[in-house]
């Protein structure tokens, strides 16, 4: 079984709610911790098998993975999760503009907000940042066309006697 789907695994299946609580609140603190690193040390590139990093970050294989799965789509290159064993060696390249934009998005404000952005991104450029996903949600309706109107296709009728028909 592969690290990655250990990860799933250890994500998805839990045999009650209260378990399943007490597992995502020990995750997001790990999870937290390795971001607060990453962004305190300005660390754009991280480099080192699965193992390696889970002893770097004082953590364990699938919490690595779990990292990975949730960073992997703010990276300047694609990594392929599914082949991931715990020797193999990762180099994952941060585009932090995109790691902001995508904290945002989920929600995840217990990332967004670390003091270690105040030194990677200028408070501008994360409010840019949560402008645009924000513009990015809103629903622009067109105008209707009313039933009474100049009809669209320019012949000066009223749409309901015209295109409207």
């Amino acid at each position: 079984m592969s690290l990655f789907t250990e990860w799933r695994a250890l994500s998805e299946n839990h045999a009650t709610q209260e378990d399943e609580i007490k597992f995502w609140e020990e995750y997001l603190k790990v999870e937290t911790t390795i971001y607060n690193e990453i962004l305190n040390n300005k660390m754009e590139v991280i480099e080192g098998t699965v193992t390696e990093l889970a002893e770097k970050f004082n953590t364990s294989n699938e919490y690595i993975m779990g990292f990975l799965d949730g960073i992997s789509e703010s990276l300047q290159e694609e990594i392929e999760l599914e082949t991931i064993e715990a020797d193999t060696k990762v180099s994952i390249k941060i585009d932090f503009e995109k790691l902001y934009y995508n904290m945002v998005a989920v929600e995840a404000h217990w990332l967004h907000n670390l003091p270690g952005w105040n030194d990677i991104l200028s408070e501008d450029k994360r409010k840019e940042l949560t402008k645009a996903f924000k513009n990015s949600k809103t629903i622009v309706k067109e105008a209707k066309i009313g039933r009474n109107d100049a009809c669209v296709c320019g012949s000066g009728k009223k749409y309901k006697k015209c295109c409207g028909k």
